[in-house]
């Protein structure tokens, strides 16, 4: 906490680059909650703008009671919800049921030839989380990508740790299902 504390300090200070030394340090993780939740590339960069934005307005209340990734996650979530709200746009779990199929939704899918060309394990599995609903998505992202604990997870998105780990257990299995059913082993542990 104690450099969270400095780093604060320093941006609130007007120390040159600190601002710019933040926002380095936190956009991955505000990208990984925006890009799961907003589909439009316009859209995710005017959220990730205008979270960086409501941060720096607000950092000065910032109470150190949590990690301060936990608070930086906490607003981009909630920016994302806003949007999502103010444009009325269908979360996933709005179109389908939870074990509907989401091919129709997810956009157009690359040929086996546009596959086999480009595509490496990594860009399947980031493909499959990106098709993923959001929920699952958000979670599986912050907990295998950020390295975020179930609380820190449940204080962003304001759910409770059991809620996390049944969401992660279920996103895990729904994402295994997709990869099986999608590729062949050999295209995504080489």
């Amino acid at each position: 906490m104690a450099n969270s504390r400095t780093e604060i300090e320093r941006v609130l200070s007007g120390e040159r680059g600190a601002f710019e030394r933040f926002i380095r340090k936190h956009e991955r993780l505000v990208s990984h909650i925006v890009f799961r939740m907003i589909k439009s590339d316009d859209d995710r960069q005017d959220i990730c703008q205008e979270v960086f934005l409501s941060l720096y307005r607000n950092l000065s209340g910032f109470r150190h009671e949590s990690k301060i990734s936990t608070w930086v996650g906490r607003v981009a979530h909630n920016k994302c919800l806003h949007f999502i709200e103010k444009k009325r746009l269908p979360l996933y779990d709005d179109i389908c049921g939870e074990d509907d199929s989401i091919e129709g939704v997810a956009g157009e899918v690359a040929s086996p030839e546009e596959q086999a060309l480009g595509a490496d394990a990594g860009s399947h599995l980031r493909a499959e989380i990106d098709r993923l609903p959001v929920m699952y998505g958000t979670i599986l992202a912050l907990y295998h990508l950020e390295d975020m604990s179930y609380k820190e997870i449940g204080d962003i998105m304001n759910l409770p740790e059991g809620t996390v780990k049944s969401y992660l257990f279920r996103g895990r299995k729904m994402l295994k299902e997709r990869l099986v059913a999608r590729y062949q082993p050999e295209d995504l542990w080489q």
